[in-house]
């Protein structure tokens, strides 16, 4: 099997990569927006509030991270989450990430 340089095994991309990568609110609603898709989206259709050159380095962070893969078809770029892959390598990682934003989205921690 070929390497892929665009999209690193995951084996090889330790967590605090993945946690990195999604500790950026943008990043992260990014990811909500792609596993509420279940499926691939244009980067077009991916609505966030940040410039284009801004959203194509969110998801350059979330492509090397191992959270997204990419895949060009002409001039657009689709991304899908690579929820399964994740899964099996971080069992519940996503889902607690995932639903701990859904609980309580956009509240600032605090610290004691």
């Amino acid at each position: 099997m070929t390497a892929d340089p665009w999209h690193p095994p995951l084996d090889e991309v330790p967590v605090v990569d993945v946690l990195a990568a999604l500790a950026d609110p943008v990043r992260l609603e990014m990811v909500r927006i792609l596993a509420a898709a279940g499926g691939e989206l244009p980067c077009s259709s991916i609505a966030v509030p940040v410039s284009k050159s801004t959203s194509s380095h969110h998801f350059k962070v979330l492509r090397e991270a191992g959270i997204v893969r990419a895949r060009e078809e002409g001039t657009r770029r689709f991304y899908r989450l690579r929820r399964e892959e994740l899964d099996r390598q971080f069992p519940g990682l996503l889902d607690s990430i995932l639903g701990a934003g859904a609980q309580a989205p956009n509240t600032p921690v605090r610290a004691l």
